[in-house]
């Protein structure tokens, strides 16, 4: 019976031909089940391996890919393809170095391999051999390698603005940013912590709360060294932590957090995301919190929540919640990702992407789950930021959702409870290269004072930090290679950012908080793992970068005037370190903020945009909480003047529709402005 059962065995040609079948039909499940059993009967084919990770690949499951492609270079080493494939695949998996050494084994190199040499020498700052294998590759005959060039010379000729002389004052906060981590390598212990400024007892002084729940879920029980943090601001520039006393320990792997009044009750409520976990924390207005997510319709146990927001979509007086949702993850089916001889974190590609939730407010301290009917639900990515704003300046706000590795969302407010998902057409779903990159923070602030919210996302090394222009007829542009932006974040790994005027001169600059998903990136990328956070001065719509002092794993970052100095300052968690403040102490110019008060619209008048006109020009800004990566920020809408000592103008547009306008305010002051 052995003979029979060898002659009814498929032999490994039919198999992979099945599979090829599959394959120039586009259908990739067939295409994935065909070419594993071909790998799975005849592992020494190189053929299977090769096809099972082009399979993969045609999927943007890259980082499943890599490891069939290297079978296969390794079985068949002068098959130039399935070598070129798996160098390639390195490349785009950030692990530059690791790609250098596959490019080697690539015989002969023609002009594609050239041009992988190329952008891999580009990645790792060696420009004078990128550029000559650039030459190469065009002269080989590659034709894709004419677009790649000009990109590279693009961004070396981009400018470089000498940043101006500044100065911030590091404080360390009583809090360390606990991941957890043990050596394997858990996806969600590279992802936190978010950080709010928000003033949780009204007494006029921002203080800080931490997301730091880091005990990994399902292995190991609570550990009181990673509750979240609550730090009062002490009014002297000291924090003290009152945790324990305001009942915000909890327990799980906290992520990110917003801040708001969702009861419109006068008091900052806090919502914080986690793993298989999301609790809300209502302000009792006591200096004390009470968990009211199962009360509000919000206990979730199923998915992993990174961000959140809260908005008035619906322009009814009453905060709602948007949640952003990252991938479907379990610890006990961890992947091994890396080499034989160290392990690294794994690709995004290997995790299913989730639904993000939308949240209506009832307004009797419920929210409903209004996810599918307003069709927000239809669309699954790997949410990580998450920005607000009217793109489209129809009175109706619109949601931003940075993807990971994934198109990124924009989610246009059609006004009916409902939503359109617009990236594409507007032109911020990829890069200027067509790529979906790893996009993780996102602001929405207008940054060239033309009164359109400009888009600005943070992303992984060698990817640049996207910059997007709105132009004032519902779509983008990408600017970030002629504002400087392309040239400066390439060697970085940005997670959250903020938007602020930090020498209010009248631009908005942008702060980025800096550090590598890898903690061991130098064994696999060549890029340095401990990472300086950025400052990006704003020259009137081109950006002068500058690193900040300190080299760490840096991740959520939020703004505030911690010390009531007319400067914002900012706060920047690090892992397995204390977070950090920086006071502000560069030379300013004059300001004026606003604190808003809703009658019709929600209490703290979340979406209202100011528009101001001082001697010097207009400027706009909006009210809203959420912003960088998995961070909220104190509300007070803050605008730098330069020099001008008045704001002739400022006009109110509240949620609720009402303009108000206010005429020949101070300067170096807070104004408070009730709806009327």
């Amino acid at each position: 019976m052995v003979w029979l059962a060898l002659a009814l065995q498929p032999r490994g040609r039919d198999v992979i031909e099945r599979g090829q079948e599959a394959f120039r039909a586009k259908d990739w499940p067939a295409a994935e089940t065909r070419f594993q059993e071909a790998v799975r009967q005849f592992p020494a084919n190189a053929d299977a391996h090769k096809w099972l990770g082009m399979t993969y690949a045609a999927e943007q499951k890259l980082a499943m890919a890599e490891e069939p492609f290297r079978r296969a270079c390794e079985l068949a080493p002068k098959d130039a393809a399935a070598c070129y494939y798996h160098a390639r695949t390195l490349f785009h998996l950030g692990r530059f170095e690791e790609s250098l050494r596959a490019y080697d084994r690539v015989r002969p190199k023609d002009g594609r391999a050239l041009l992988g040499v190329a952008l891999v020498l580009e990645a790792l700052d060696r420009f004078k051999q990128a550029e000559s294998l650039f030459r190469q590759a065009i002269a080989a005959g590659e034709q894709q390698a004419r677009g790649d060039y000009e990109r590279f010379r693009r961004r070396r000729a981009a400018p470089v603005l000498d940043a101006p002389d500044f100065q911030f004052e590091p404080a360390q906060l009583p809090v360390i940013v606990r991941n957890g981590a043990e050596g394997k390598k858990h996806l969600v212990e590279t992802m936190i912590a978010g950080v709010a400024v928000f003033d949780y007892d009204n007494d006029g002084w921002p203080d800080i709360f931490v997301a730091n729940g880091a005990a990994i879920p399902s292995l190991r029980k609570p550990d009181a060294s990673f509750h979240n943090a609550l730090l009062r601001n002490n009014h002297d520039g000291s924090f003290t932590n009152v945790t324990t006393k305001a009942g915000l320990t909890g327990e799980g792997y906290a992520m990110g957090v917003a801040a708001a009044d969702y009861d419109n009750d006068g008091n900052v409520d806090l919502f914080v995301a986690g793993v298989r976990r999301q609790t809300l924390y209502r302000n009792r207005g006591d200096g004390t919190f009470e968990d009211v997510t199962a009360r509000a319709g919000l206990k979730e146990d199923r998915y992993w929540s990174v961000a959140a927001a809260w908005l008035d979509y619906d322009n009814d007086g009453r905060l709602d919640l948007f949640v952003v949702r990252y991938v479907d993850w379990d610890p006990e089916r961890e992947p091994y990702c890396g080499a034989q001889a160290y392990r690294q974190y794994c690709h995004p590609g290997l995790y299913a992407a989730q639904p993000n939730a939308l949240y209506r407010n009832l307004g009797n301290g419920r929210l409903s789950d209004v996810s599918a009917g307003s069709g927000i639900a239809l669309w699954k990515g790997k949410g990580m930021g998450v920005a607000v704003g009217d793109y489209d300046k129809d009175g109706w706000m619109d949601v931003f959702v940075a993807n990971d590795t994934e198109p990124n969302f924009l989610f246009r407010n059609q006004g009916n409870g409902r939503f359109q998902e617009v990236a594409l057409a507007a032109g911020v779903a990829y890069n200027e290269n067509a790529a979906a990159i790893s996009s993780m923070g996102a602001e929405f602030r207008d940054l060239d004072n033309d009164g359109f919210e400009d888009l600005f996302v943070t992303a992984l090394t060698n990817e640049t930090f996207p910059l997007f222009r709105n132009t004032g007829k519902a779509q983008f542009i990408d600017i970030t290679v002629p504002s400087g932006i392309a040239r400066a974040s390439l060697p970085w790994t940005g997670w959250s950012s903020a938007a602020i005027d930090l020498n209010n001169d009248g631009w908005k600059d942008l702060v980025t908080a800096n550090g590598h998903v890898m903690d061991n990136a130098e064994l696999s990328s060549g890029r340095q793992s401990r990472q300086p956070s950025q400052v990006y001065f704003n020259r009137q719509g081109r950006f002068a970068a500058a690193r900040l002092p300190g080299e760490a794993f840096h991740r959520g970052l939020a703004f505030g005037d911690l010390d009531r100095d007319g400067r914002l300052d900012f706060v920047i968690t690090r892992l397995n370190q204390p977070a950090v403040v920086l006071y502000n102490r560069n030379q300013a110019g004059n300001w004026i903020s606003f604190h808003l008060r809703g009658s019709r619209s929600n209490r703290d008048g979340i979406g209202a945009l100011i528009h101001i006109e001082t001697e010097l020009g207009s400027q706009y800004n909006r009210a809203v909480t959420s912003n960088g990566y998995a961070c909220s920020s104190a509300v007070p809408v803050h605008f730098g003047l330069g020099t001008a000592t008045k704001v002739r103008v400022a006009e109110i547009q509240w949620p609720s529709g009402i303009r108000q306008k206010l005429e020949n305010l101070e300067a170096g002051r807070v104004h408070p402005v009730v709806e009327p």
